[in-house]
């Protein structure tokens, strides 16, 4: 894309892939010499993402908001919205990021700006079944003509979003995620390393009860495996409670960075129910840290040909399995791990990632 160009990007919560993914962005467009913004939520993140911002500061060009936004409908959405109008009116590209980004970057009334939605999951893990899916999936609907490009960070999203939404045509685009090279760097094991290591965050859609249950199941059996958990969620105390009978074979550690979480354990498990495309499981592949991933979201496309031996979601049996038998073949999981670790050097990098969607945002601008 020639020329400077100036981007807003829009995001609720700065937590998660979702704000590793547009701090990336930020960084990668930046660098190609572009004039980037920030909008985001006043009240969430906490520490991690206070000093991620703070280290972001220096090349937000058109600056950094943090503006009240809510989970939910609420009020707060009218004042986020005009704040989000108001940062708009002077910028090339508005990118609203995950539900509620998409929805303040789609709704502010914008004569100039074109108008990108990456939707991370968000509303396309609901259904139209329920009362919160109806309402999502319709205001989703309701803003299919509000927008004029659609980034998808897998397949498995936009083939959902074509499925649940409508077709957004010659308007979408796949943009996988991706790593720096720094990332391929190897992770030295921490001396007091239990067996799995979980990194995430702790709520039911992260399928951390199914990884308690199966490792429950496998303590029946006489072999008892222990784990490290990684992250911070609204269900903690309802995982500390679950695995609370097996002792001190799990332990809860709070948040940290991937890479440090990740020495924490000898195998990665993510046992999500439902996932977009993953960072996390790309951040360890890059470290070549061998991982147990369920067959869910963008996954499939990560792995490739591997793919074969991801685990059904949901499944305590199945992923008790899958840990016996990687637990019990370490070479075999190590060989696995270098394929994976090729594969992402290969097709997965945030330099290539960056490249492409500033290359998609040129299309629209001519």
């Amino acid at each position: 894309m020639r020329g400077t160009v100036d981007i807003l990007h829009v995001l609720r919560a700065p937590v998660g892939g979702l704000f590793r993914h547009v701090v990336d962005l930020v960084r990668g467009q930046a660098a190609r010499g572009h004039r980037v913004g920030l909008i985001a939520d006043a009240s969430t993140g906490g520490p991690q993402a206070e000093a991620k911002l703070a280290e972001l500061a220096p090349v937000l060009a058109l600056g950094l908001s943090r503006v009240p936004m809510s989970r939910d409908v609420g009020p707060r959405d009218v004042t986020a919205c005009a704040h989000v109008a108001r940062r708009s009116k002077e910028v090339d590209v508005v990118h609203g990021h995950g539900a509620k980004g998409g929805a303040y970057a789609r709704i502010a009334p914008a004569r100039r700006p074109i108008r990108v939605y990456t939707p991370h999951g968000g509303s396309l893990h609901y259904g139209w079944s329920s009362p919160a899916g109806f309402l999502y999936l319709a205001a989703e609907r309701l803003m299919l003509g509000r927008t004029d490009l659609f980034l998808f960070e897998s397949a498995y999203g936009r083939d959902v979003f074509r499925a649940k939404i409508g077709d957004p045509g010659p308007r979408a685009r796949v943009v996988h995620n991706g790593v720096a090279a720094a990332e391929f760097a190897p992770v030295a094991a921490d001396a007091q390393a239990t067996d799995i290591v979980f990194v995430g965050e702790l709520r039911k859609l992260k399928g951390v009860d199914v990884l308690i249950a199966a490792l429950a199941a496998l303590a029946r059996d006489g072999r008892c495996v222990t784990a490290t958990i990684v992250g911070e969620g609204p269900d903690r105390a309802a995982f500390e409670a679950a695995a609370q009978p097996l002792g001190p074979a799990i332990r809860f550690v709070g948040a940290m960075p991937a890479r440090a979480a990740f020495a924490l354990g000898a195998l990665l498990v993510a046992p999500s129910r439902a996932e977009s495309l993953p960072y996390i499981v790309l951040e360890a592949a890059a470290a070549g840290l061998p991982l147990i991933a369920t067959h869910v979201g963008g996954i499939p496309e990560i792995c490739g040909p591997d793919s074969t031996v991801l685990v059904a979601p949901g499944d305590p049996a199945a992923l008790a399995r899958a840990i016996r038998l990687a637990l019990d073949e370490p070479a075999r999981v190590k060989e696995a791990a270098l394929r994976l670790q090729s594969r992402v050097r290969a097709s997965f990098s945030a330099e290539a990632m960056t490249g492409a969607v500033l290359a998609a945002y040129g299309e629209i601008l001519a």
